[in-house]
């Protein structure tokens, strides 16, 4: 097809076939009209870029170039249609999946043409933007810089990790949210109805509704893809010479047509960052049902376990520390266990892994003491270690008074005994600062002692 050429996925039925020629549903039902979007109202509001972009909106504030970023099935397709449908805009469609440089430059050529000669400018769909190369989007940047087109590109992922600086900074960042159930439910009701989808020949039970809502999981286009499915389980269904009907679509029509919900997850995408550190902080904030929500989440989206459970190990050493030192036992046999035994039953290890972490006593006494440290040492305290802990098992080392003056610990009294073991400029640091909770709360009063004992502080000091 000819960049000039529309796709055109508003074509009347009778243009494309009937039948089994048709479109699917959700191609049918896709909106022609800012009005028939559902959801999005904040970026489509009147005077908002996207709205006077879709509008053909001129002036001082010319159009400009928009990446459309959000879930699947929140309408970023459609909207970029709805951006071409403005007067004197010629529509090309790209998906970055099959297109590479050679076709983009095509592209820029062609729009040269059409503002050189008709006026018209170009407006430039590309799909999948986030599997471009960094090559592929610079190819991009000139014909953006001048508005030679109109890029508006589609991606699931995170632009900030996927789409190049210099791209985002010459387009708007347009950011799409999943539909509520309400609006899954009006999307559904339309395509019952419109004559361009099942055009009232089906009724829907309530139950079958609720299901189909439920197992889109704010995604419009699984919603009408179910939809359809369940209503061809229905239409099967139908005993001969009742087939003028209206057709019930029943829960169990609804059921045999999917019986599993759409994961909103991707490993490689903002989506895997974004459910990891909920689990993270589910177990940190001791919230075992949600903390199993999450890694169920993980599992189902088929999140390679073993890095669960590294998170896990890390997190019964970072939040719960020395509050339950087991965690970290119960953690770390978790990890070996996954690795030798694998899925699905890896996920009950997990899930125990997980419950312990949950509801053990929290303390990140231990991880703020090394990041304490640290930071010490990377501000350059810390001077030379004293001279009678220092190494004295070589020749020579008592000539350099190295090991003068150690006092070996298990002479003293209870093994322990005053000696300066830190540098001179650190005598007084204090690291680590046990909490009052679980385990801990027996090690803080010892700690104490200890330090007393060691540093030679007077008791009441």
């Amino acid at each position: 097809m000819s960049p000039t050429q529309a796709d055109d996925l508003f074509a009347q039925q009778s243009d494309v076939g009937a039948g089994d020629l048709q479109p699917p549903l959700a191609v049918r039902m896709r909106p022609s009209t800012i009005e028939e979007v559902r959801g999005q109202a904040d970026v489509l509001r009147p005077g908002s870029p996207l709205r006077r972009l879709i509008e053909g909106s001129a002036g001082a504030a010319g159009p400009l170039s928009a990446i459309l970023w959000g879930p699947p099935g929140t309408g970023k397709t459609t909207l970029a249609h709805l951006v071409a449908q403005a007067a004197g805009r010629t529509f090309v469609e790209l998906s970055a999946v099959t297109a590479g440089v050679k076709d983009v430059r095509s592209v820029m050529e062609q729009a040269t043409r059409e503002r050189s000669l008709y006026g018209r400018q170009t407006v430039l769909f590309l799909d999948e933007i986030h599997r471009f190369s960094k090559a592929q989007q610079d190819a991009l940047l000139p014909s953006v810089e001048n508005r030679l087109v109109i890029l508006v590109a589609a991606t699931t992922e995170n632009p900030s990790f996927s789409v190049i600086a210099p791209l985002l900074s010459r387009s708007m960042l347009i950011r799409l949210t999943s539909l509520d159930d309400t609006q899954v439910g009006e999307v559904i009701d339309q395509a019952l109805t419109d004559e361009r989808g099942l055009g009232g020949q089906f009724e829907l039970e309530t139950a079958a509704r609720e299901h189909i809502i439920r197992i889109a999981g704010g995604d419009a286009r699984r919603s009408l893809t179910t939809l359809e499915a369940a209503a061809g389980v229905a239409l099967d269904g139908v005993a001969a010479g009742r087939e003028g009907e209206t057709v019930v679509i029943t829960l169990e029509a609804a059921e045999q047509a999917v019986d599993q919900a759409a994961v909103r997850y991707d490993k490689t995408g903002d989506q895997h960052y974004d459910v990891a550190s909920a689990f993270i902080k589910s177990m940190r904030g001791s919230d075992v049902d949600a903390a199993l929500h999450y890694l169920a989440r993980q599992l189902e989206a088929g999140e390679d376990p073993r890095f669960v459970a590294r998170r896990i190990v890390i997190s019964a050493s970072e939040d719960v520390g020395m509050g339950d030192p087991t965690a970290l036992q119960t953690a770390v046999a978790a990890l070996h266990a996954v690795a030798q035994i694998g899925m699905p039953e890896a996920r009950i290890i997990l899930a125990q892994a997980v419950v312990h972490n949950a509801l053990a006593p929290k303390s990140n006494a231990a991880y703020s003491g090394i990041n304490a440290a640290i930071e010490d040492v990377r501000a350059g305290r810390g001077g030379a270690v004293p001279a009678h802990l220092r190494g004295s098992g070589y020749a020579g080392a008592a000539k350099l008074g190295h090991g003068a003056g150690y006092r070996y610990s298990h002479d003293e009294p209870n093994a322990v005994g005053p000696q300066q073991y830190l540098p001179d400029d650190l005598v007084d640091a204090e690291y680590y600062r046990p909490t009052d909770r679980g385990w801990e709360e027996r090690l803080g009063p010892r700690w104490r002692e200890l330090r007393a004992i060691i540093r030679g502080i007077r008791p009441g000091r």
